[in-house]
């Protein structure tokens, strides 16, 4: 039980190191879905490693009710996990998710089909994951890496990697390996945008060719 207590003071702790409009210790208890679900998983989860079933699920459908958030009693949680806002968010019952890990809201960590097993992803610590992005199979998220959001993640991606796109494109972000909470990457704007930079080489490419045919066509003049 001590444990217990433990885990969720330092589900409390994530919020404030995370969400900076978090005034108070009462404000982030009674106010914060994320963290109601993320309670109410822990005690669902606790009852389905007991062997239950029925229970544990009717607990995480009144969750979902309250908070707009699903998550199956089978998910594995880790250690100050932060569900920010988190409506529409859906974990799915063999997924893993690391210790300060950041999920926004619409996010999904599903499966892809009617697999039996392991058929959801592990997310490594460290790890965030944006508004929207949908992480989908059973393969890893790399330690301090971040989905951007609307991404779709098809498959597995490295530490310390940023992923865009539809399907998701993975970017190196220097190599760079957070070492601790507070350097955590929450930004979900400033991302790389891998089509964009397509787009403007094929519009360089075809300036340059333009040039060239103009030069070419210059020179034909000057014969003729």
């Amino acid at each position: 039980m001590f444990k217990f207590f433990r885990t969720i003071k330092e589900d409390i702790n994530a919020v404030f190191e995370r969400d900076p409009a978090a005034k108070s210790f009462i404000e982030v208890l009674l106010c914060y879905p994320g963290l109601h679900a993320v309670i109410i998983h822990r005690i669902s989860h606790t009852l389905y490693k007991k062997g239950l079933v029925v229970i544990p699920r009717i607990i995480s459908n009144i969750s979902r009710f309250i908070t707009g958030i699903e998550i199956h009693p089978g998910a594995k949680l880790g250690k100050k996990v932060f569900i920010d806002h988190g409506m529409g968010v859906v974990i799915g019952e063999t997924a893993e998710v690391g210790d300060n890990v950041t999920i926004y809201q619409g996010s999904t960590l599903g499966g892809t089909g009617k697999e039996t097993g392991k058929r959801h992803p592990t997310i490594g610590d460290n790890v965030v994951i944006a508004s929207g992005a949908k992480v989908l199979g059973p393969f890893t998220v790399g330690d301090s890496s971040k989905i951007g959001a609307g991404a779709v993640v098809l498959k597995e991606v490295p530490p310390n990697c940023t992923v865009v796109g539809v399907p998701g494109r993975v970017v190196i972000k220097d190599n760079i390996k957070i070492k601790n909470i507070s350097s955590i990457d929450l930004d979900q704007i400033k991302l790389p945008d891998p089509v964009s930079d397509d787009l403007i080489y094929l519009k360089n490419k075809v300036s340059e060719l333009e040039n060239k045919i103009r030069e070419l066509e210059g020179k034909d003049n000057e014969v003729l």
